[in-house]
């Protein structure tokens, strides 16, 4: 029996170090077949399946949506050259942080580690919603007048090289083994992508996959032209923070097809150029999206100004 135990035990760990290895070895060949390979999947199904009409052509958002990819590429290559990967492998060398310290099979270890991960980003996320000096850089993200698969790469610089100072204070905080870090940003680019679509899912599908996934229906809510759906539907990949934090809104009360994307604000195509989305974030002031500027009625859904009377119980 225990010798059973043991040749169980041993080719759990090959397989384990064989996966491990692998990845390791091959993390930009995986990050850049997995990016593309949805990217170009994404595309080919809105195509196909649109959900709504584009009010603004392609030729217009995507050449700045995707240069702003590259220009984020190149700043983080500069300026954190080891990126988050390096961090964790360091974190491993010196054995920093939680998952470190305990003594869990590795496979659990990923799991947690990339759930936590996930945990942050939400967070984060709201927090860029309630800080004014952060949403400025974020409103970036939701000033694209359409929603699809370019658009879950669309973010300032500024804020991805903050996103990227959280990430390391957090892989070092948790102990996230670097094959954790790999995946996650996998899944987590992955998953952006995939929820910003414009494809139009069968709404059985949507119900059933948005239990364990945010969906494009779920998230589109997010991008909404109203600020109470705006400041719902944070998360990016696993859908139950909203539902624990009670920033889960179902649908928007226009429905998908009839729902304004985009502020109230940079609604003119030429607003959607490269150069005028870098220096957006000093332009004009940040508006009623902020968060802690406004009240949010759980009963209701609906904000009002702080200086009003709460509609509701």
């Amino acid at each position: 029996m225990e010798t059973t135990e043991r040749s169980i035990r041993l080719s759990e760990l090959e397989g384990e170090s064989v996966m491990y290895e692998f990845v390791m070895a091959n993390e930009s060949a995986v990050r850049l077949t997995a990016f593309f390979g949805i990217l170009v999947g994404m595309a080919l199904l809105e195509a196909q399946f649109p959900r709504r009409e584009r009010t603004v052509s392609r030729l217009v958002r995507w050449p700045s949506n995707i240069g702003i990819v590259f220009l984020n590429t190149i700043i983080l290559r500069i300026i954190f050259p080891t990126a988050a990967v390096g961090v964790a492998l360091f974190v491993e060398e010196k054995q920093w942080g939680i998952l470190q310290i305990v003594d869990l099979p590795l496979w659990l270890t990923i799991v947690l580690a990339v759930v936590a991960l996930d945990l942050i980003i939400y967070l984060q996320h709201v927090m860029v919603h309630a800080v004014p000096a952060l949403w400025r850089l974020h409103r970036m993200h939701h000033s694209d007048v359409d929603i699809d698969v370019t658009t879950g790469a669309r973010f300032h610089p500024v804020e991805i090289v903050l996103s990227m100072v959280i990430k390391f204070a957090s892989v070092v905080a948790l102990g996230a083994p670097a094959i954790a870090v790999i995946l996650f940003e996998v899944i987590l680019n992955g998953t952006s992508m995939f929820n910003h679509s414009n494809v139009k899912l069968p709404r059985a599908l949507d119900r059933v996959l948005r239990l364990f996934l945010v969906t494009p229906d779920m998230h589109r809510v997010h991008h909404s032209i109203n600020p109470d759906e705006a400041n719902c539907n944070f998360g990016f990949n696993l859908p139950w923070w909203d539902r624990l934090m009670e920033t889960y809104r179902d649908q928007p009360r226009d429905g998908h097809e009839g729902m304004t994307i985009g502020l109230d604000r940079f609604r003119d195509p030429r607003d959607q150029w490269l150069d005028r989305l870098v220096v957006q974030p000093v332009l004009g002031e940040p508006g009623d999206y902020v968060i802690n500027r406004r009240s949010f009625d759980r009963k209701n859904r609906v904000v009002t100004s702080t200086k009003e009377t709460r509609t509701g119980n």
